[in-house]
């Protein structure tokens, strides 16, 4: 990029930094809800393990014993499928956020590579109108790269959604047949 006065460098500058604090802000708020879906999971798993651990050593016969191991087999695929699509939701949320704040920055660097192209045509020799439109339709060509990559990684997202949702929907659907 090309910079006419010391105002621009430090505009830019400025401009680099504040989307380098939004893109850690969005990384630390997904990694602190990660986390603290990962730590409500553990702690929900211990405690209802210790409960289940209470109930088989507390079990009278055998029959009991294997009721009991049959209904927490159930519970236990119900909760690891709540668990899938709390994983899947978090994974969507933070795809999300991480594609506005890449899509702001492609957006604001192609304004920038723009103004400063037509700014440098604007003083360049005559005869350099070639090299100009070279460089434009480069940018274009990145431009639309850029946009088939966005859209195959969105077709990714839904697709996994989908998994998802079908593979939990067939689990209930098994455990409804049971």
């Amino acid at each position: 990029m090309m910079f006419a006065v010391p105002e621009d460098v430090s505009a830019f500058q400025k401009a680099q930094l504040d989307s380098m604090l939004k893109f850690a802000d969005a990384t630390a708020n997904a990694a602190e809800q990660w986390l603290d879906l990962n730590i409500k999971s553990a702690k929900a798993a211990s405690g209802e393990a210790v409960k289940q651990f209470r109930a088989l050593a507390a079990a009278k016969d055998v029959q009991e014993l294997s009721s009991l191991q049959t209904g927490f087999s159930q519970a236990n695929a119900e909760k690891l499928m709540g668990y899938m699509r709390a994983v899947q939701a978090w994974a969507t949320e933070s795809h999300g956020e991480m594609t506005k704040a890449v899509e702001a920055e492609v957006a604001e660097i192609n304004k920038n590579l723009a103004t400063a192209l037509d700014k440098a045509a604007k003083s360049a020799p005559s005869g350099s109108e070639f090299a100009f439109a070279a460089m434009k339709q480069a940018m274009s060509a990145t431009n639309q790269a850029y946009d088939v990559i966005a859209k195959a990684g969105k077709q990714v997202v839904d697709m996994t959604e989908a998994t998802v949702a079908n593979t939990t929907g067939a689990m209930a659907g098994k455990k409804k047949a049971a």
